[in-house]
């Protein structure tokens, strides 16, 4: 029977794949158009004691989407089915099941917006809310709903909606959120301002959430808590942007909130941010400082893991891409908080010079410093629970180390068919508090890229990486060659070992196929346990051993 499921999705990946064509299907001469999306990722999967994977109760694993939209002058529709009978490995139980999870309807006329159905939102940053998908993490937590944008007033954004939101295959009535924002252009209002060049956005938002009442119990009494069914949050942001250089700023509040997180305590959060940036040809600068607090918002207090969230704090670690660099990813702490500071400087030295050579040069430098919250009079965090107020935290003070990452990034051209990148990192990882285990990781990653042209059509590229630690597994290898046949296939062979360690390898090879708007990619090999992060949120991922196939196309 499972058989027979596993070969319908996969006809009909297929079938949505080959339907259509390589561009929009136009409907009628009034800019009527359909737009199709098909996703598909497999492991076929194989069991490995040496390395944790498995014994798994099925050895066919799929991910499965397939969405299809209608978009015209006035009206929008779409829907997306979603397969994930037999999920991939590492998501949450709760991920599992299949259906058409997002249907919308969408009306527009004269700067009036109005949605029906499942839609994604986000008020400034998002420390009040944010919704959206993430598939890599298996994060849709749309609102069902409705929602109001009017946009009819030079200058002026208005956003209303309501609804309930969605938490994997489940919408629970008894939960609800309710939200407005206001953002003003300044400069759409302000010809004088607009001829300094001068552009200033200013911002409010407020969110409430609703849930019903729960019964949860103080541990060794006869009493349960009393929990706020209404849980409001405000933001306040303004954006000033003159020339090269630009300023942003934004606060958010949020009232009492005990959940599961906060260990049922009912401390008010906040977080507050502030941006610098400059930016002119060959060089660009920002620096950034975040203060959070108590900032975990669900739509459902007693829940844990990835999902439910209304509202995404913004990570101030750097998103690496390099394996080894990406090997200790940094999640940002919403409870109890943190102070995080990140800054970026990138500069091109010109051609013909010292520094540039013939080619020129580019440098960057990266630098992420988090530490944990002050608290007063040597309070625990953990030791607040079930009903107690707030810890107390002083401001400004720094409290333990949670995170730095220290990084240089060297791009250089040495002759029109080579180039190469070499990055050197610093980085501390606090694994008890990402992780709850191992304590502290230093490391030092070198990295070095290359590319060479062998012909118009064929680029040769390969990665040597290695990390040294004295702690967790130790010292880390890795290797990679990639060879590019423009413009439809692409082989790679890779590996990661442990050399420090146990000497485990982690070997891969591959081929991705692209035609028109398909795209195929078909691997065999092994995977690390480890985390899949981005934006700042993290899902842990096992380790794995077996053929992946992963399929898209779009029209």
């Amino acid at each position: 029977m499972k058989t027979n499921h596993i070969l319908r999705a996969a006809v009909l990946a297929l079938a949505l794949g080959c339907f259509g064509h390589a561009q929009a299907i136009k409907l009628g001469d009034k800019g009527a158009a359909l737009h199709g999306n098909v996703q598909t990722d497999w492991l076929f999967a194989q069991d490995d004691a040496s390395i944790g994977a498995g014994p798994y109760d099925d050895k066919v694993l799929s991910n499965t989407y397939a969405s299809l939209s209608f978009l015209s002058k006035y009206v929008d529709a779409g829907a997306r089915l979603e397969f994930m009978k037999w999920p991939l490995p590492g998501y949450e139980p709760d991920f599992k099941g299949w259906g058409v999870p997002n249907i919308y309807v969408k009306g527009k006329y004269k700067g009036f917006e109005l949605t029906g159905g499942d839609f994604y939102e986000q008020f400034g940053s998002g420390f009040i809310l944010r919704t959206y998908e993430e598939r890599s993490l298996g994060i849709d937590n749309s609102i069902r709903g409705g929602r109001l944008k009017v946009s009819a007033i030079p200058g002026v954004r208005l956003t209303a909606l309501g609804g309930v939101q969605r938490r994997y295959w489940d919408w629970k009535k008894n939960a609800q959120v309710y939200g407005a924002d206001a953002e003003v252009s300044i400069e759409e209002l302000s010809k004088r301002l607009a001829d300094r060049d001068v552009t200033w956005t200013v911002g409010a938002s407020y969110v409430l959430k609703h849930e019903a009442e729960q019964d949860i119990d103080v541990p060794g009494t006869d009493f349960r808590l009393n929990l706020p069914q209404n849980v409001g949050a405000w933001d306040v942001r303004s954006n000033f942007r003159k020339g090269a250089w630009g300023v942003q700023g934004e606060f958010a509040w949020k009232d009492q909130d005990p959940s599961y997180d906060n260990h049922y305590t009912y401390g008010r959060g906040t977080a507050v941010m502030l941006t610098g940036t400059y930016s002119r040809s060959g060089m660009s600068a920002q620096v950034q400082a975040k203060r959070s607090e108590n900032m975990s918002y669900r739509i459902q207090r007693s829940v844990r893991g990835t999902s439910a969230f209304l509202n995404n704090m913004p990570a101030f670690a750097y998103q690496h891409t390099y394996p080894l660099a990406a090997l200790y990813p940094y999640a940002t702490q919403n409870v109890p908080g943190e102070w995080a500071f990140q800054g970026s400087f990138a500069y091109t030295f010109k051609r013909k010079t010292a520094l540039g050579g013939r080619y020129g040069t580019k440098v960057k430098v990266n630098l992420s410093y988090i530490r944990g919250l002050n608290y007063k009079d040597d309070a625990n965090p953990d030791d607040y629970t079930f009903g107690d107020n707030s810890v107390p935290t002083t401001f400004f003070g720094l409290g333990q180390n949670y995170y730095h990452d220290y990084n240089i990034q060297i791009e250089k051209r040495l002759t029109p068919d080579f180039q190469f990148t070499f990055m050197y990192m610093n980085q501390l990882y606090n694994q008890t508090i990402v992780e709850g285990h191992g304590g502290d990781i230093k490391s030092n990653i070198f990295v070095l890229d290359g590319k060479y042209k062998l012909s118009k059509k064929v680029t040769l590229r390969a990665e040597l990486q290695y990390l040294t630690t004295r702690q967790d597994q130790k010292d880390w290898a890795y290797g990679l060659v990639e060879v590019s046949v423009l413009p439809y296939l692409m082989f790679t062979v890779s590996d990661m070992w442990n050399c420090g360690g146990k000497g485990t390898h982690y070997y891969m090879a591959g081929v991705t196929g692209n035609y028109k708007s398909n795209r195929l990619m078909v691997s065999y090999g092994r995977t690390r346990e480890g985390f899949n992060c981005s934006g700042g949120v993290c899902r842990k991922v096992p380790a794995m051993r077996g053929v992946q196939v992963a399929y898209t196309y779009s029209f």
